[in-house]
């Protein structure tokens, strides 16, 4: 995929986190929170034409031993289906902590708790689709780690 706007997905039980990059893929900001169910492909795939988005990128929960476990395998599932949705593949990037980071930012940015609730998903994702930028760096998205 050619470099432009990347779109990074926090998938979770009942909401995805939605991130999405400036045009030259260097920056990752919040963008969204969309509900998970049967039409969340449809949705990212809306999205991924409404933005210009050349690269999706799933974030994939990796244990602390660096193992993939059932949540992964969902991560995994999920992508699969979004990436047959959408045409081409997606790219998983490990999201250790981004909850936790999320959470913390929040917190310390005076953000209320039924606040935080709303916007975490988004934020988690942004953070994950960072760190994936600054591994690439913005102008080549074909590196990827072993996650």
């Amino acid at each position: 995929m050619s470099a432009g706007r990347v779109l990074g997905l926090d998938p979770g039980h009942r909401r995805v986190g939605v991130a999405l990059s400036d045009p030259g893929g260097v920056i990752a900001s919040p963008y969204d929170v969309i509900a998970r169910n049967a039409g969340t492909a449809e949705r990212i795939a809306e999205l991924c034409a409404e933005l210009d988005v050349t690269t999706v990128v799933v974030g994939l929960p990796v244990g602390l031993s660096g193992r993939e476990g059932p949540a992964a395998d969902e991560a995994r599932s999920f992508g699969a289906d979004v990436a047959a949705t959408i045409g081409h593949d997606v790219v998983y990037w490990d999201e250790r902590f981004t909850s936790v980071t999320a959470e913390r930012s929040l917190v310390d940015a005076g953000v209320r708790r039924a606040e935080r609730r709303e916007v975490r998903d988004k934020v988690a994702a942004a953070v994950m689709l960072q760190a994936y930028l600054d591994h690439t760096g913005n102008n080549d998205r074909s590196r990827t780690p072993d996650a």
